[in-house]
Order: C-alpha cells, then sequence, then structure tokens
C-alpha cells in the first residue's frame, strides 16, 4: 500500500538532521560552495531550503562529474551534487530509508543501516560452509547506475510511495542532467554514482528486480537449496545443485533485460566451488569443476584446511584489489613526495589503518603483511627521488622510520567471519 502524506516529515529539524549526517569532507558540486561555506549561515540557509522545498520553487543542479580510475584501467564516472543538494537528498533518503527498512529482505547489505560489507561476506561464507560448497553464480551488471530505467524505477517506487511531493524531489535529480567539464548532459536513464539519494534507489531498484522475485518466485521452483547475497549492485547467488543454478543462469539475463539491465556476458559466469576431497576427476574435466575460487566485494574465497585440518572457506585480497590498492598509493607519494615527512607519514598511517580494518579478516594476515611492506618499499621509492643529492638509503629509511613510524597489522585483532 502507498503512503501518501510523507513530505510533512522534512520540516528545518529533519534537514538539520540531514545536514549533521552528510559528509562534511566530499568535493564541491557545480556551485562551487563547500560545506564550511554552507555552515557559515546554517541556519539561514537551511530555512531557505525548506521553503523553497515545501513551496516546489526548488531547483536542482546539474551534477559535476569527474571519472575515478578502476583497477581495469577504465573509470568509473562519479557525480557530485552541491552541498545544499547533498542535504535535501539526504532527507528524503531518510524517508525513504524509514520506509523501506520495513520490505527490504535479508538478502540485501548495502547502504542499510546496521549492516555492512563485513555482514554481507559473513553470510556468504555461512551459506557456503552449511553447503559445504556447490556452484557459484557470479554476475556482473553493465552500468548499473548508468542504465537505471527511469520509468521502471517510478513505477517501483508508487508501490510505497504516494507522495507526490517526494516523487517530484526524485524526479527533479533524475532530470537534473551532468556537467561534464562545460558541457551539459541530461541522460535518459541512470542515477548518478556518487548522489545520496542513488544507493537507495539502486536499492529499491533491485529489490523489485531482483531480491523479492528470487526469494519468492525462483527459490520455491528450485530442486535443492540456494541463497542469495546482494551488496548494492554486486551479487552472488550459490546453489546446491548444477542444474538449478544453470536454469538461473539461463532466465536472469531475461529478467534483467526487462527492467533495461544488461549482465555482462564475459563476467557473469557459473564457477564450481567445492574443496579438493569431494572433487571428482569428472568435475575437473569442464573447465569449470574442480577446486576454486571466486571474487566478492574485494576478497577471494577459497578452501583451505584449517589448523584442525578441516576444509573451510577462507578469505584473502583479492589480485585486483591489492595491485591497485598498492597503485594509489605510489601515486599518493608521487604526487606528495615534497611535503614534510611527518605529513606524509599522517596521511599513510590513516590509508593504512583503512586498509588493514577492511581486509583483516581471519585467514589474511600474509596479504595484510605483503601490503604493508609494498607501501614501505614504494614510499622510500618517493622519497628517494625527492632528491638527486640526499639519496634515502634502507639504513636512512630504518632511522627516519623511527622518528615516523608505519602501522603494522595487528594479527592478533583479526576479524572472524564464523557464524
Amino acid at each position: 500500500m502507498a503512503l501518501r502524506t510523507l513530505a510533512h516529515h522534512i520540516d528545518v529539524d529533519w534537514l538539520k538532521e540531514a545536514h549533521r549526517r552528510t559528509r562534511k569532507d566530499g568535493a564541491k558540486g557545480v556551485d562551487g560552495v563547500s560545506a564550511d561555506d554552507y555552515a557559515r549561515d546554517l541556519d539561514k540557509n537551511l530555512r531557505s531550503l525548506y521553503e523553497r522545498a515545501k513551496a516546489g520553487t526548488y531547483r536542482a543542479p546539474p551534477v559535476r562529474r569527474v571519472n575515478i580510475p578502476k583497477s581495469d584501467g577504465r573509470t568509473r564516472p562519479i557525480g557530485i551534487p552541491t552541498f545544499e543538494d547533498k542535504i535535501l537528498q539526504r532527507a528524503v533518503a531518510m524517508v525513504l530509508e524509514a520506509v523501506y527498512e520495513q520490505e527490504f529482505l535479508d538478502c540485501s547489505y548495502g547502504f542499510r543501516p546496521g549492516r555492512s560489507t563485513h555482514d554481507a561476506l559473513k553470510a556468504l561464507r555461512e551459506a557456503t560452509m552449511s553447503m559445504r560448497g556447490g556452484w557459484i553464480l557470479e554476475v556482473d551488471i553493465q552500468r548499473f547506475f548508468d542504465t537505471l530505467d527511469h520509468a521502471h524505477l517510478r513505477e517501483a517506487l508508487a508501490r510505497r510511495i504516494g507522495d507526490g511531493s517526494l516523487i517530484r524531489y526524485i524526479g527533479k535529480w533524475l532530470n537534473a542532467g551532468v556537467m561534464e567539464g562545460l558541457e551539459l548532459q541530461h541522460p535518459e536513464a541512470g542515477t548518478p554514482q556518487g548522489g545520496v539519494i542513488s544507493p537507495i534507489l539502486a536499492n529499491i531498484y533491485l529489490h523489485e528486480v531482483l531480491d523479492r522475485w528470487f526469494e519468492r518466485e525462483v527459490k520455491p521452483r528450485l530442486k535443492g537449496r540456494a541463497e542469495l547475497v546482494r551488496y548494492a549492485d554486486d551479487f552472488i547467488i550459490i546453489f546446491k545443485r548444477e542444474d538449478d543454478a544453470r536454469k538461473v543462469l539461463d532466465v536472469l539475463p531475461k529478467r534483467f533485460g526487462k527492467y533495461g539491465l544488461t549482465l555482462h556476458p564475459v563476467k557473469t559466469k557459473l564457477v564450481r566451488f567445492t574443496h579438493s576431497s569431494s572433487t571428482s576427476d569428472k568435475d575437473d574435466e569442464g573447465g569449470n569443476g574442480g577446486a576454486s575460487s571466486f571474487d566478492f566485494l574485494g576478497f577471494t574465497h577459497h578452501w583451505a584446511r584449517s589448523g584442525k585440518g578441516y576444509w573451510v572457506v577462507m578469505l584473502k585480497t583479492a589480485k585486483s584489489r591489492f595491485s591497485a590498492a598498492v597503485k594509489r598509493i605510489g601515486d599518493w607519494c608521487r604526487r606528495y613526495r615534497h611535503t614534510p615527512v611527518a605529513d606524509q607519514c599522517a596521511v599513510l598511517t590513516r590509508k593504512l589503518r583503512g586498509h588493514y580494518n577492511y581486509f583483516g579478516v581471519v585467514g589474511n594476515a600474509t596479504a595484510l603483511w605483503r601490503f604493508g611492506k609494498a607501501v614501505y618499499r614504494t614510499w622510500r621509492s618517493w622519497l628517494n627521488r625527492r632528491s638527486q643529492r640526499a639519496r634515502v638509503t634502507w639504513a636512512r629509511m630504518r632511522k627516519l622510520e623511527a622518528h615516523h613510524p608505519l602501522p603494522t597489522p595487528a594479527v592478533t585483532k583479526l576479524r572472524s567471519l564464523r557464524a
């Protein structure tokens, strides 16, 4: 049943809370106004925003597009709204969240309160362990945020949102346009990746396209167990039986095509995931049989022996993510090699701790140490290029690190993904 009276929740106090929840360190939008600029007269600005939103005179400015390098050499377009637009988007997202958190299913983890990537990884590990392996369907949606169909999104929203004001706000953001350089474009599909409202719109869309469909229509027709784990537009489906997996693999492109989405023909694939003791010679003949691995949320999932000799699913940093992270560190060191060493150390410390925090799971200690050493070598390499006269030898680097040490992985505090 659609709810028709929701916009009245967005008053000045609601906007103040939305402002509090909005990141203040993001890039500037097309108006060049920073979070600090906006905060100089915050009460007046929020009152003005409220009055324009209530009167229907608020105009959604275009987002500024920047292209972020990806690990495969391509770029990911990110849309940066103005700071004021971020506040109103956050306010609307808060209303939508209150409605849809009662609707969303347990298989969805991305951009939801109280849920994280590690929760998704834990759920996936529990499913693969309890099934003792099976068949993994890796799915890649091509350019999801760029191709999300506006008409289908409106239909999905109409199931629960009957408030015309909220629908108009969302419509304004979808049609606001994208500013790239000096060129203004108005895409007919998609929602800017980077917009505050985009994650919950993506969840609403995929809740209709995938989650409800899989749980209510697909699973009852399968012969064996199957589990879906989705984080935003990244998802994995694990099946106990191969015939079930192949049936879903066959129908999935048609289901997504109905909603204007395309699955990558190469990256979407079926992988046999089992440990070697349960793999027969016949399994190995097909090219995708045998003991295998798959990547999800930056980790390679694989089978390994536990300390007690049992087969368990373990996680390690995916090679692509490892290489991309080292490259980003190298690019940063090159760009800021002439800044004071103490300042460089402070930034590298934050970057290392962020990496250790995300990838610090049980069984991944070796990759964490390798990453720390790679960062150390990269830092020394770029410090060495600051001057042709004062070379940074390893001995000098050790003395420098004594005053400016980089953090090492806390292997005793690695996160467990066990049930």
